[in-house]
């Protein structure tokens, strides 16, 4: 979801130094902090090194990101080595690099905010994960376009390893919002419906696929294109109900959409400006219109009439804030990972179309990710 939240650009209480140029110990992570700075590296600590993508400055990620040699620091007690096996580029990725999210890391940084690692190695005090076992970040800003990395233990989770590469590297953020937003604003229930624009995006193929899962109607609104019929198929083959075009929500027609399937409870925004005001003339009374993201770069209007005659509630999310919020009691995090998990075992959740690309040709990647109408996610693979 791309945000360019300037105005927001939020660096939380103290966040731990993290610098590439010189030694520094390691810092450990605090919850309190902002967690958006990288492992820590290390000049001259240890002997090891591995392969990141680093940024110096923000900017133009094609230009400001390089692929360097970095120090890992010494394994202490309660960190695991890891060995990144894949990790996407997200909007949120370029927009860190940018210099425009909410959050922004300590520079030098490593890029990225997603993905999968398997365990090396553990230090003495680590109980809860042992070598083999595959984990993902529990929060932003760890730096995951690396191709090792040392981590504290509380900082990740662990997955099973016999699900998809691919699932497990595109699981902590898109899944996960959309798991959240289906869950925690209207009590839907089996044979609701959930109108969404961005429907093709990664957050809007997980939505189709876990509303499906559940039996809610999903009314799925994509921009028009060539390819729209294809879209349109490989949408409904995930268990999508309905995919209409943009200028659709702007028709008489869909009066006749809503003779055969119910008003929808549920909206969600991943797009702002004209597209998020359509979504709410068509929610039912008193339904929600949740944003996560803002693609067309434009405020979300919200008609007098809707709130006074309709009652709708406008709401935001951001799976970050959630993480955060339930970070001390680590129960709903783990039963959500859970049940997604279950989900892609079942053949229900399966990933994004995805292009996986070396670490080398993360040139490639980048520049691919921020072309409009990129149908696939772009994988780094290490």
């Amino acid at each position: 979801m791309w945000l360019p939240l300037n105005t927001v650009c939020l660096r939380r209480q103290a966040v731990c130094r993290r610098s590439v140029a010189i030694a520094l110990l390691k810092c450990s992570r605090h919850r309190g902090n902002a967690n958006v700075s990288l492992f820590t590296h290390s000049a001259g600590l240890s002997t090891k090194t591995c392969k990141a993508l680093l940024y110096r400055k923000h900017g133009d990620p094609s230009k400001v990101v390089k692929l360097e040699n970095i120090d890992l620091p010494p394994l202490s007690s309660k960190d695991v080595l890891v060995k990144i096996l894949a990790a996407p580029v997200n909007p949120s990725d370029i927009n860190m690099i940018q210099g425009t999210y909410a959050i922004l890391p300590d520079l030098p940084a490593v890029g990225g905010n997603e993905g999968v690692a398997q365990v090396v190695e553990v230090g003495s005090q680590v109980q809860s994960l042992k070598t083999g076992d595959w984990v993902i970040p529990k929060d932003a800003g760890l730096g995951t376009w690396s191709t090792e990395a040392v981590l504290a233990e509380d900082d990740v989770i662990s997955l099973p390893n016999n699900i998809p590469l691919l699932s497990a590297a595109t699981l902590g953020v898109n899944p996960c919002t959309a798991f959240r937003m289906l869950s925690d604003f209207e009590d839907l229930k089996e044979g609701d419906s959930v109108i969404q624009n961005a429907a093709n995006s990664g957050v809007g193929q997980a939505v189709i696929q876990i509303a499906a899962a559940r039996g809610i109607n999903t009314i799925n609104v994509v921009r028009d294109r060539p390819e729209f019929t294809q879209l349109s198929d490989r949408l409904k083959a995930m268990g999508a109900t309905h995919v209409i075009k943009e200028e659709a929500l702007r028709r008489p027609e869909i009066k006749e959409l809503f003779k055969i399937c119910p008003k929808p409870k549920l909206a969600l925004n991943g797009v702002g400006g004209k597209s998020a005001t359509e979504l709410l003339r068509h929610l039912h009374f008193g339904g929600s219109m949740v944003t996560y993201g803002g693609m067309a770069k434009q405020p979300v209007t919200v008609p007098v009439s809707a709130l006074i005659f309709k009652d709708v509630k406008v709401r935001g999310f951001w799976v970050t804030q959630w993480k955060r919020d339930h970070s001390k009691d680590g129960s709903a995090f783990r039963s959500m990972l859970d049940e997604l998990c279950c989900l892609i075992q079942q053949g229900k959740l399966t990933a994004p179309a995805c292009t996986e690309v070396s670490l080398e040709d993360y040139s490639k990647a980048l520049d691919t990710a921020m072309q409009p109408f990129t149908s696939a996610k772009q994988v780094l693979i290490m």
